[in-house]
């Protein structure tokens, strides 16, 4: 198996940077995880791929969206249809996108009703998150169910300290305004964050320029986002918490079909709901951190399309899906005495039992006609340990067993490896790993009917099972009297999953099912290098290599670009104003084309072709009038890129936001 060759580069990285080294500090704090390992954890001391993207972060960069924070991560392909609201997809390593687990503060919330249990990025504003950690790799061992590929979680805002308000008021061009605050803060036992929000947009045509049928009609954009987290602690080390998050967009979008038509029409309608009751305590002194928690997620989506005379397909959608879950936890953490060469060591355990409910209504013109109304429960335990030898190497290991109701027992594992070489400036990081993904409920139980060719869901299907490996180095050299002068990370990975669930013909060709038929295996290599040569400027560099192949049919799988590559520079010029350009490259990847008279590609048998690059610039600015008060404008799309992310339809056009950022204490 493939590992990442490092000791020749190690020497010559070392050389290179520590010789004209001149006066070296003492280096900060990393970050630190917790969704990595369950335990907090320096970033360099995690034997995964992780990136943690900050509230901070996020508004030096003008991120107002959860795709817009994601886009820039290595290993990660952000593809969304259309503009702001439009349904958005991230692979994670090349690995489909129900392959990513996604968490609100530590619940699983991959919608139910979704056929294939993926998660809508693009329903998610970032108002409300403190941070966002993407951990890349199998982690089913720690979570069980889609994380195959990798887990995102999204962190919410906690308060602390004394009361203030934050406030953000925005308006640009073309027509578009944003506003939003937040409440927090701690008084005595209590704590409390509360946050409201609303972006408004009179969007763009998202049809691409280049078709016949473009028109210029705006796809118009809404939402409207509600949270809170209040906490009672009611001694020293134990937390009550209740913490609730509602968020409503409308969006509208193009009409991608056999024939390409730009709909002034079709609408899509999201409400989700998120509430979760927490008690979390630490015992014992600190040796054992307890939490016990019940959540509820309930995702209401609705297409809505109405039949247009002019509409070469003549569609129609009339489309509700419903996805409910509920989830408890009992998460254990013994924080053990260092003993002999073993220090900071952990073992952890736990059990989650998870209920999804799932209702679906499909009526589209045609007549096509879908539904769903199922069940499906799962109860699981997990066990794991960390440990640190001779202060240089951190082991990890965990182990869990999921009973899913539709078929029974999937036992995953994970175990890594990191080795900290500071005489060279670096760490060595190795992890393996098992995961699966459980049918859908619409894998199992969907019907639908289209021309007579029925649709049966398999209630025999088995999960898609999966193995991830990697292997890479990251070195942190400081230089210059900069502590964090260069830090530079390269990582090897190599993801093979069985048992793909693939949609079959049955009964002689008279009509389809699923059936676990596929294989796929993704590899590649991704890179970070942070360059911070002095105090006021730095520029953090990403690229991502990925080959994604179907093995079953001999074919890469699609909207995978080989290539993918961010630049982010941050550059402060005086303590008060900072200037964030940000660069985004996308490679060629294979898709589903329309020709310009947008008639579906008739070039191959599949309609799959080659899909072009893009490029895509962004500047944010920041004046700092008083630390209570900040200015900024946030261009995005600077050169009106036309790049394409799913075919046929083209990423928003240039425009320009102007906002005042204030706290109030």
């Amino acid at each position: 198996m493939p590992v990442l060759k490092s000791g020749r580069l190690s020497l010559l990285m070392t050389s290179f940077f520590v010789i004209p080294a001149m006066a070296f500090a003492d280096s900060p704090l990393p970050p630190m995880t917790v969704t990595a390992t369950e335990v907090p954890t320096l970033l360099p001391d995690v034997p995964a791929g992780v990136t943690v993207i900050t509230q901070a972060e996020m508004q030096a960069r003008g991120d107002t969206t959860l795709v817009d924070a994601l886009n820039a991560v290595p290993g990660l392909g952000v593809v969304q249809t259309g503009g702001p609201g439009g349904v958005a997809s991230v692979f994670i390593r090349g690995t489909n996108s129900e392959d990513v687990l996604v968490l609100l503060n530590g619940v699983p919330v991959n919608d139910p009703s979704d056929p294939n249990g993926a998660f809508n990025f693009g329903n998610y504003t970032v108002s409300d998150i403190a941070r966002v950690e993407v951990v890349r790799g199998a982690m089913s061992g720690l979570y069980g169910s889609n994380a195959v590929g990798g887990v995102i979680n999204i962190i919410t805002v906690q308060g602390t300290g004394k009361p203030k308000l934050s406030v953000t008021a925005a308006g640009g061009f073309p027509a578009q305004g944003q506003a939003g605050a937040t409440l927090s803060g701690a008084s005595g036992k209590f704590d409390y964050a509360l946050t409201a929000a609303t972006d408004q947009e009179a969007g763009f045509d998202y049809t691409a320029k280049r078709l016949s049928v473009y028109n210029g009609t705006r796809d118009p954009y809404r939402s409207n986002l509600g949270s809170f987290n209040v906490g009672y602690s009611p001694v020293s080390g134990t937390r009550i918490s209740l913490a609730f998050r509602a968020q409503q967009t409308i969006s509208a979008s193009p009409d991608a079909n056999i024939v390409f038509y730009d709909d002034p029409n079709n609408f899509l309608y999201n409400e989700n709901y998120f509430g979760k009751f927490s008690i979390k305590s630490d015992l014992f002194r600190g040796l054992l951190t307890t939490e016990l928690f019940v959540a509820a997620l309930e995702n209401d989506l609705y297409y809505k399309n109405l039949l247009d005379a002019a509409d070469p397909n003549a569609q129609s959608n009339n489309d509700h899906y419903h996805g409910y879950r509920a989830d408890a936890q009992w998460n254990n953490t013994i924080h053990l005495p260092d003993y002999g060469p073993a220090t900071f060591s952990s073992v952890l355990f736990g059990v989650e039992y998870i209920a999804d409910h799932a209702k679906e209504r499909v009526s589209d013109s045609g007549p096509f006609v879908a539904s769903i109304n199922a069940y499906q429960h799962s109860v699981a335990g997990h066990a794991g340990v960390q440990t640190t030898l001779f202060n240089a190497l951190t082991l990890t290991g965990a182990v869990r067993d999921d009973n899913v109701s539709s078929f029974g027992n999937a036992v995953t594992g994970r175990v890594g490896a990191v080795l900290a070489v500071p005489q060279a400036y670096l760490h060595l990081k190795t992890s393996y790993g098992t995961s699966f993904l459980a049918p859908s409920l619409f894998d199992l139980y969907g019907v639908d009917s289209y021309g007579g060719f029925p649709y049966i869901g398999n209630p025999n299907l088995k999960p898609e099972t999966g193995t991830g490996f990697e292997a890479g180095a990251q070195f942190d050299i400081p230089a210059f009297g900069q502590p964090d002068f260069v830090s530079l990370s390269g990582t090897y990975f190599l993801n093979n999953i069985k048992n793909l669930i693939n949609y079959v013909s049955i009964d002689n060709g008279n009509a389809s099912s699923e059936s676990n038929i596929g294989q796929v295996r993704t590899s590649g290599v991704e890179t970070d290098l942070v360059f911070t040569p002095t105090s006021w400027l730095s520029a953090d560099l990403t690229y991502t290599y990925t080959y994604a192949r179907n093995l079953s049919a001999g074919i890469p799988l699609n909207r995978r670009p080989e290539n993918a590559g961010s630049a982010t520079v941050t550059f402060k010029p005086t303590s008060h104003i900072s200037i964030v350009p940000q660069v985004q490259y996308i490679g060629r990847f294979t898709d589903f084309l329309y020709n310009n008279n947008g008639t579906s590609y008739t070039g191959t048998a599949s309609g799959v072709g080659m899909a072009e690059p893009g490029t895509i610039a962004n500047v944010t600015i920041s004046y700092q009038v008083t630390p209570q008060l900040t200015l900024f404008a946030n261009g995005k799309n600077l050169f009106n890129s036309r790049f394409e992310p799913v075919n046929g339809l083209q990423i928003p056009g240039q425009s320009f936001l102007f906002g005042v950022r204030a706290v109030v204490q």
